[in-house]
């Protein structure tokens, strides 16, 4: 969604580039190497030219440590450089490599391989986005996916290796298809993780969209949330309007957006719906809780002069609503009239993210793109390998959507990765862990058998409201307990799980927090295990102290007192499940000294 700051990580031709001659790679001396061994190969700028000038591409070859049984050519995506990326990949692939020799390929233009610079450029300011297109001149134009994979042939050829196995991440996704598609013959098989996909042409696409649609997802999936007036777009359309027509100083249009584009993780997903219908009914509180956490979050920088190469390779490689031969002035007209007609922010608008004109959130518009140059040939027969996809979600495009565009690969698989978000293998939590699972056996199996692949991260149950006061919390049906103290028990567990999830671990923004207010009062504090509750009030009429332990597996057990608008305190303890797909998970626990259970649904 912030497509200004959108850096990680994300000629008609009929037919692949030319086949490279045999006699023209001597072998490389990384290719007897036993261990692991950094080299280059000198290629042509423009390899459809082979007396164009020559580049030096960077590489670094990883033998296996037994025999090996194939090759893995691996790219982390970015467009970033890729050998930096070397031990997160290894971590990734892990044992895969005692049988698998292990080959990254820096793109050109990128890190040590002949780098594109400039001085003084920040992506948010065209006037240098122009100026950096002017310093390179038209050799820029060759910085491009096409001509990438052409040089990971090189490299393959010239350390003997007869096919690879790809595995691409994000924007690597992308240079596995056009290597798939331009050199099919040495192509075994493919893992893609969160795969960018292309458009007819062939060009990358780079959807610029509100996506209300994940609030819609989350909702859909809860009972609390489905009984709330309306669908969650709709009421976020509303509440834009509101917020329109009333504004709010602690509730800038810009912190929506951002609240919108955090849905996938998991404090946002469960809270969004429910917070915008409680803003509406006049209570501001839930809102504007998330909208300070993420108006305090720290932002990627987009400035210096490696961004170039990233610069080329997303702008030479990439669809936009514009023409590409096309003058900047023409492209800023096609873009402003693509925003005002098709409205793809909707409800928000180009202004509510804070620039002057909808050129702004799309740096391309300033990159000339002289060269037909598609990353897939869209005329291009797809191999008919195995290929394996990991989708969640949350990605920046949808599982239903990358299937479509990926069903022109005769044997590819498309994993839906429920409530999952970006680059799945490198991921924590439980559901890393099963996608790393299933790549290893995929990539491990020389005949590429696709493993039985079932990754979930939907570990919560979105929230249905935000109670004021006690006498809005519905009472626990438990053992052992009178109503009044059932409604009691709910309230400092509607507390307890508020606090508690801060600390799923899938949330990024909130697992930054150390301390939050409580949301009508008091304080919460995060330590490695423990949650700490300092009067917090989660609703008017009661608050809670004391500590909330999590173990490892995400066992809650809370030690609190509890003290009501009376003054009359109580000491009530909780065991509970947290971070499951349940409306409400079982609890147990005591009432002044009283033991009580609760089933959960």
């Amino acid at each position: 969604m912030d497509f200004r700051a959108l850096v990680v990580g994300i000629a008609l031709a009929t037919a692949a580039l030319p086949a490279i001659p045999a006699f023209a790679d001597p072998v490389h001396e990384c290719a007897t190497a036993v261990s692991r061994c950094d080299g280059t190969v000198s290629v042509p700028l423009n390899w459809n030219d082979p007396s164009s000038e020559r580049i030096t591409v960077s590489f670094a070859w990883l033998p296996a440590k037994a025999g090996a049984k194939g090759t893995i050519l691996a790219n982390p995506g970015g467009p970033l450089p890729a050998l930096p990326q070397i031990p997160i990949i290894q971590q990734t692939l892990g044992p895969v490599l005692d049988r698998q020799n292990l080959l990254v390929v820096e793109p050109r233009g990128l890190g040590k391989s002949s780098p594109l610079l400039c001085p003084g450029l920040n992506l948010m300011a065209p006037d240098t986005i122009t100026a950096c297109a002017r310093q390179l001149g038209p050799r820029a134009q060759y910085f491009t996916a096409d001509q990438v994979v052409a040089d990971m042939n090189a490299v393959r050829r010239a350390l003997g290796v007869p096919e690879i196995t790809f595995y691409g991440n994000s924007y690597g996704t992308l240079y596995a298809q056009a290597y798939a598609t331009r050199y099919p013959e040495s192509l075994s098989a493919a893992f893609l993780d969160s795969t960018t996909i292309t458009a007819p042409d062939g060009y990358a696409l780079w959807p610029m969209r509100s996506r209300l649609d994940r609030l819609d997802l989350v909702c859909e999936r809860s009972r609390a949330c489905r009984a709330l007036p309306g669908d969650a777009s709709g009421t976020w359309t509303r509440l834009v309007a509101h917020l329109r027509a009333e504004p709010d100083a602690e509730l800038p249009i810009g912190s929506l957006i951002a609240v919108v584009r955090n849905v996938q993780q998991p404090v946002f997903g469960r809270e969004s719906s429910a917070a915008a219908t409680a803003y509406l009914r006049g209570d501001p509180a839930p809102l504007r809780r998330l909208a300070r956490v993420v108006s305090g979050s720290p932002q990627q920088p987009v400035e210096g002069a490696e961004w170039a190469g990233y610069l080329a390779h997303r702008c030479g490689d990439g669809s936009f609503p514009f023409d590409r031969d096309a003058t900047a002035a023409e492209r800023e007209r096609q873009i402003e009239r693509y925003f005002r007609e098709e409205r793809p922010l909707a409800p928000f608008t180009p202004a509510d993210m804070g620039v002057t004109g909808a050129a702004a959130l799309e740096f391309c518009v300033n990159w000339p793109t002289p060269r037909d140059n598609p990353p897939v040939p869209p005329r291009a027969t797809r191999p008919a390998v195995p290929v394996l996809v990991v989708g969640g979600d949350f990605d920046t495009q949808s599982p239903a959507e990358v299937a479509r565009a990926l069903r022109t690969f005769p044997n590819a698989k498309v994993v839906r990765v429920r409530y999952g978000g970006h680059s799945l293998a490198w991921g924590g939590g439980p559901v890393g862990e099963c996608v790393r699972t299933g790549l290893r056996a995929f990539l491990s199996d020389p005949a590429h058998r696709v493993p039985d692949l079932r990754c979930d991260a939907e570990n919560y149950r979105a929230a249905g409201a935000f109670p004021r006061s006690s006498a809005d919390v519905t009472a626990i049906p438990a053992t052992g307990l009178r109503e009044s103290e059932r409604r009691t028990v709910s309230a400092v567990f509607a507390t307890a799980v508020d606090a508690t999830s801060r600390r799923n671990p899938y949330a990024l923004l909130h697992a930054r927090l150390k301390t939050e207010p409580g949301l009508r009062g008091g304080r919460v504090d995060f330590h490695d295990d423990t949650i700490t509750l300092d009067q917090t009030r989660f609703v008017t009429d009661l608050q809670a102290d004391g500590d909330i332990r999590l173990s490892v597996t995400g066992q809650a057990t809370a030690a609190l007192r509890a003290t009501g608008a009376d003054g009359r305190a109580h000491d009530i303890t909780l065991t509970w499940q947290a971070f499951t797909a349940q409306e409400r998970p079982a609890l147990s626990g005591t009432f002044d000294g009283r033991p009580f259970s609760s089933p959960g649904t």
